[in-house]
């Protein structure tokens, strides 16, 4: 199992059936670049990536605000014809690009805390879901005697995400020589709102990958409500639903992990509305929207309602087969397609259509056998190994579903 970062990855999704891990302490990159949301590793769910805020993202500043466009790395960029532009940094340290534990961040969870919890007699503070797996003070090793809500503290860092990333400075003449090349140029201070999606998104997925699913949905929520204001006054443009559309996934994978399924099936569906007003010939979107669907699949397999699943798995596999047409020789499109014919032959399978699953089994043998990959060791070709031997024992001898296999 690969370890859960960030919606659009190129690495295999985690598992979500598997407890999380607790988050890296690594640096930490853009949450939107080259990672993805935690996804269903089971299903193979592999392909190429892009950061959905790297192009005229719904951050981005209006006209006159920013020298630079792209993503966050990129702020700051002087524009030599027209004027010095001053980078904006959070006085904490807190950023999407760079990994930081601050003042403001639980030591357990390495996010900003959420329903700050005060231990009792050490003064120790951490997320209340964090706190609560512990009796002794997981930092000092005191005896942990009683634990109070530190209101104070929350209040403080509630103040702090709303305003990050949404400071705007006005204009300043200067005559540093670190921050103009001549006295006549004006000095622009960048707005960092441009980081706000992927800085929540970063705490969130912290957040998720150390179980603390409330801190997570509500991280998102705000991204999610960012996006819609955004929407609001541009339209759907394509970085727009695309961004939304991520978002509302991951807060379907924070339902799901919270045991809502019925908000997490409502999450899946706006996300997928959002996906297809986009163009179906990019891999990343095509992915993510039927991962989506394959998600909901899933949900309604659980509960039971197999005609359901198998509707849901048909679509992404029409989903898939398209994008596979566009992009004949992407191997990780290849493996999805394979997948998906697991997943239908699975159902048909328990609704007693044999002959169509063992139909839908062979194709996926099939399209894997035909698929070569450069290194044996790289994760799809361990991945496509994995789908390929489970393909073969459901014709030979089944045993177990696609679904719990995957």
């Amino acid at each position: 199992m690969t370890t859960s970062v960030c919606p659009f990855s190129k690495a295999a999704r985690p598992d979500n059936a598997s407890a999380p891990k607790q988050a890296d302490t690594t640096p930490s990159a853009c949450p939107f670049s080259k990672s993805t949301r935690p996804d269903d590793a089971k299903q193979g769910e592999t392909t190429a990536s892009a950061c959905p805020f790297s192009k005229a993202n719904a951050f981005a500043p209006k006209q006159g605000e920013i020298t630079s466009k792209g993503c966050p790395e990129n702020e700051g960029r002087l524009n030599k014809e027209d004027s010095a532009t001053v980078p904006a940094k959070c006085p904490f340290g807190y950023d999407s690009q760079t990994f930081k534990l601050g003042p403001f961040s639980c030591m357990l969870c390495q996010s900003l805390l959420f329903d700050s919890t005060r231990c009792v007699p050490c003064t120790h503070v951490f997320c209340k879901v964090c706190l609560a797996r512990f009796k002794d003070c997981p930092l000092c090793g005191a005896d942990i005697e009683s634990v109070e809500a530190d209101e104070n503290l929350q209040k403080m860092v509630d103040q702090f995400i709303e305003g990050h990333a949404r400071i705007k400075r006005s204009l300043v003449n200067s005559t540093d020589k670190e921050e103009v090349e001549d006295d006549n140029k004006k000095v622009i201070y960048a707005d960092v709102s441009m980081e706000r999606g992927s800085f929540l998104v970063q705490q969130a997925m912290r957040a998720f990958q150390a179980q603390n699913y409330e801190s997570a949905k509500s991280r998102l929520a705000m991204c999610t409500e960012d996006i819609r204001d955004q929407l609001g006054r541009e339209g759907n443009t394509p970085e727009l639903c695309s961004q939304l559309g991520a978002v509302l996934g991951m807060l379907g994978d924070c339902s799901r992990a919270m045991g809502d399924p019925s908000s997490a099936v409502n999450h899946f569906e706006e996300s997928i509305e959002f996906l297809m007003k986009l163009p179906l010939d990019d891999l990343e979107i095509t992915h993510t929207l039927s991962v989506s669907l394959n998600k909901i699949g899933d949900l309604k397999y659980y509960d039971e309602d197999l005609q359901a699943a198998r509707s849901y798995y048909i679509r992404a596999l029409n989903v898939r087969r398209d994008a596979m047409k566009h992009h004949p020789n992407a191997p990780s499109q290849i493996l999805d397609v394979a997948v998906s014919l697991a997943k239908v032959a699975d159902i048909d399978r328990t609704l007693t259509n044999e002959d169509a699953a063992i139909d839908g089994f062979r194709e996926g043998m099939k399209l894997l056998e035909s698929l070569k990959l450069d290194s044996e060791d790289s994760p799809l070709e361990q991945r496509r190994l994995s789908v390929l031997e489970f393909l073969k024992k459901q014709v030979e001898k089944p045993e177990q579903s696609a679904e719990t296999a995957l």
